[in-house]
């Protein structure tokens, strides 16, 4: 079960509205990468962990920090927002400069959450539940995490970067901080799983055999120019210690001429010349009578 403890983990509060800059905070909230993404992410890969409880644990810690840090960017957009509609035309006829921020703030905020945050992008496209990942194989899943922390790092970053206000950085600065952290936490999780299951490989505990192991370690250059020759992946030791690394520089095919068949005639494809359909069931459909 959750508790909600009415203090924020952080302060969030902008010295000054800004409903231009509100619309820009929504990316991460409701964006691919935003604070919704990680909290479904990592609450449901712990709801769905089956293993060591530290792992669980760990993820049930995280997730939930995230749910605050929802409320906090939440409550700074609310913020934001104070007082946008009441002046709009009024000091839109004064100085075109403002006209400008508040033409394009989200008029969503006016009409849809009443000067509230939404569950949405930047641009308005509502979060989805395809955003996260919830494999079931952890080494696989804090890969993505580690990728989910390091790309909404970026983008708070960014957003850092476009706005002066010192409310609204001190906030940013804080959540800049804890991305941070989680990175830190996901690469030592990642080492720690990947030197137990002795392979960096996921899944480790698919059969080696059954690959098709004269392709397991070449790096194949399907590209002009040979640059990428010179990276680790090209040459030396496989990261899995199991191989080594071969720069294919032309690679060949090694696959057959796709000629599929030529489907029956109630499909109504494209004829093929020369060839007539192959005798198949018929249509079920039977027009009406009369």
């Amino acid at each position: 079960m959750f508790f909600h403890i009415k203090e924020l983990q952080y302060n969030a509060k902008p010295e000054r509205p800004d409903p231009l800059f509100a619309k820009k905070l929504q990316e991460v909230l409701g964006g691919q990468f935003g604070e919704i993404s990680v909290f479904m992410q990592y609450l449901f890969q712990g709801w769905n962990f089956r293993g060591e409880q530290k792992y669980k644990d760990m993820l049930l810690d995280i997730g939930t920090e995230e749910i605050g840090h929802v409320e906090m960017l939440a409550t700074m957009i609310a913020q934001l927002l104070d007082g946008a509609p009441a002046n709009v035309q009024e000091e839109a006829a004064k100085d075109p400069v403002i006209e400008a921020v508040l033409g394009g703030m989200n008029p969503q905020h006016v009409i849809v959450s009443g000067l509230g945050a939404s569950p949405t992008d930047s641009v308005g496209y509502p979060w989805n539940s395809r955003y996260i990942i919830s494999s079931g194989n952890i080494l696989a899943d804090f890969r993505a995490n580690l990728n989910a922390e390091s790309q909404g790092r970026l983008q708070v970053v960014r957003l850092y970067e476009s706005t002066t206000d010192p409310g609204v950085r001190d906030l940013l600065s804080f959540l800049i901080a804890r991305d941070t952290m989680h990175q830190n936490q996901w690469m030592a999780a990642i080492e720690e799983l990947e030197q137990k299951e002795k392979s960096p490989v996921v899944p480790s505990t698919f059969p080696r055999e059954l690959e098709i192991q004269d392709v397991s370690y070449k790096f194949m250059s399907f590209s002009k120019g040979t640059e990428s020759s010179e990276g680790r992946w090209a040459k030396g030791p496989s990261m899995d210690k199991q191989g080594q690394f071969e720069y294919v520089e032309n690679p060949t095919a090694m696959g057959q001429v796709p000629i599929l068949n030529q489907a029956p005639a109630y499909i109504h494809n494209t004829p093929v010349p020369g060839q007539p359909a192959p005798e198949a069931e018929k249509s079920h459909y039977q027009p009406p009578k009369g």
